[in-house]
């Protein structure tokens, strides 16, 4: 009897194991990632206005496109996420799910995205996304990653382009704010993918990916977030100086922005390069997800 509970049970847990595995390649961490700067940038360009469906709409596109050009990545890396730690207990670096069907998942959910952003939004919201897709998964992981120490920065340009969308799918235009958010993004996820370069540079050796901690080093790799903590900082107040923000949103990055920077200064004296690079990791996350909501809140409480 009990065995006959279990096999009943199976077919279900299966069905669940592979929904789940396919979920894992689509990177939901990303993903959300992704919505939370999309939501700075729609609400930025919205100006206290805002138009729920089209903001359904570019979510669900733009999260759809995102997936597939995680999945592709997911395709592309397996032998080498087989090598790293963070990354060998991915379905595809563990051949849980063939690559055949990875590929069709992808472009399914990649087209019914661009297709959504194409009915719902605009032109140029799905141009944005086409060419952030395209950095992404052909400049990014097909070249970039592997071959160059400037992999970070390439791939940054992609990780860019959601408060882009956001911007855009409310204005359907580019303007110095679109500009800027893009600036802001780039100069934000370098110290932040620095910081995990450090704190699994085991990990990139091995897989023997080119990143800066790797081929120039650790210190040089401390100067540069610093560096560009410094350009994040100023770049962040001009949304307020050329008028698309207030004092309250201008006061609390500077705060965060000079804390960050405060951060990154301590790593020079740390004994202890992988707790601070872990330590400087997640308070990027903090960073971030306050940017949009200074931006939400700048607009409609103050």
């Amino acid at each position: 009897m009990h065995g006959t509970i279990l096999a009943m049970k199976s077919p279900t847990a299966d069905a669940l194991s592979t929904i789940r595995a396919y979920t894992t390649l689509t990177k939901p961490g990303i993903i959300l990632g992704n919505i939370i700067t999309a939501l700075a940038g729609f609400f930025l360009a919205s100006q206290g206005t805002i138009d729920i469906g089209l903001l359904c709409a570019m979510l669900a596109g733009l999260s759809l496109v995102v997936a597939s050009g995680c999945v592709l990545n997911n395709v592309y890396d397996r032998d080498i996420d087989a090598l790293m730690e963070r990354t060998r207990s991915r379905a595809l670096a563990r051949g849980l799910i063939p690559v055949h069907y990875a590929i069709a998942f992808s472009a399914m959910v990649g087209l019914l995205g661009a297709w959504i952003l194409f009915a719902y939004t605009n032109p140029l919201t799905l141009a944005v996304a086409v060419f952030g897709f395209f950095m992404y998964t052909v400049v990014y992981t097909l070249w970039a990653k592997r071959h160059t120490s400037y992999g970070t920065l390439i791939g940054s340009v992609s990780g860019a382009m959601p408060p882009v969308i956001g911007y855009v799918a409310v204005t359907g235009s580019l303007d110095a704010a679109a500009y800027l958010l893009c600036i802001i993004l780039v100069l934000w996820q370098l110290p932040h993918f620095y910081a995990i370069g450090l704190y699994r540079l085991k990990d990139y050796t091995a897989a023997k990916i080119p990143i800066l901690p790797v081929t120039r080093g650790v210190l040089a790799t401390k100067l540069q977030i610093m560096l560009y903590i410094s350009e994040f900082i100023v770049v962040t107040t001009l949304l307020t100086l050329f008028g698309y923000t207030g004092f309250f949103y201008l006061t609390i990055m500077l705060l965060l922005g000079f804390t960050w920077l405060g951060l990154s200064l301590r790593g020079f004296q740390s004994a202890d390069t992988r707790v601070w690079a872990r330590r400087m990791f997640f308070f990027s996350l903090v960073v971030i997800v306050m940017f949009a909501v200074m931006i939400v809140l700048d607009k409609y409480t103050i």
